[in-house]
């Protein structure tokens, strides 16, 4: 079976936050270490905290709408995509397909499926797309993928 998701999903949805949110409990951490070791006359601004704070909320919002969405791996299984996340799989008919959202302007490019029966991930599954030499232009195996759905729907077979 050919992958049709990125491998490097996993550090998008995995290493990424940890980075993430590591860098901002650092940013915390350093200036309250550093007031604890001057003494209580060097105090730590508020600054310092409020940043770190807004930047956790703001980057948690941002990664729950475009990152936290994906599934981890997806593969063309002929007549049918197996989509994998979360210990989960299920088998998608690519004729239960019924729109294909690709869009290469973000990191990561993503493509969503609509669905005409939900599966165990819902009505929409989202995976990110594999990286290509030519950015945020169109994938040939997402342009594959599209053709072929849209046979499958059609009820015609591809050659």
């Amino acid at each position: 079976m050919r992958r049709l998701s990125s491998r490097a999903t996993f550090w998008y949805k995995r290493v990424f936050p940890v980075i993430w949110y590591g860098f901002l409990a650092l940013f915390v951490t350093v200036p309250i270490v550093v007031s604890l070791t001057r003494g209580a006359a060097a105090s730590p601004d508020l600054l310092f905290f409020i940043a770190p704070v807004a930047m956790a909320v703001v980057g948690y919002v941002i990664m729950k709408k475009f990152i936290f969405d994906l599934v981890d791996e997806v593969l063309d299984a002929g007549d049918a995509l197996l989509v994998k996340s979360g210990g989960r799989d299920d088998r998608i008919a690519l004729s239960d397909i019924k729109n294909v959202n690709y869009t290469p302007m973000m990191s990561p490019p993503r493509v969503t499926l609509s669905l005409r029966k939900p599966s165990v991930f819902g009505d929409k599954v989202t995976f990110c797309a594999p990286i290509q030499l030519i950015p945020l232009s169109n994938h040939p195996i997402i342009d594959e993928l599209i053709e072929r759905i849209d046979a499958a729907r059609d009820g015609r077979r591809m050659g």
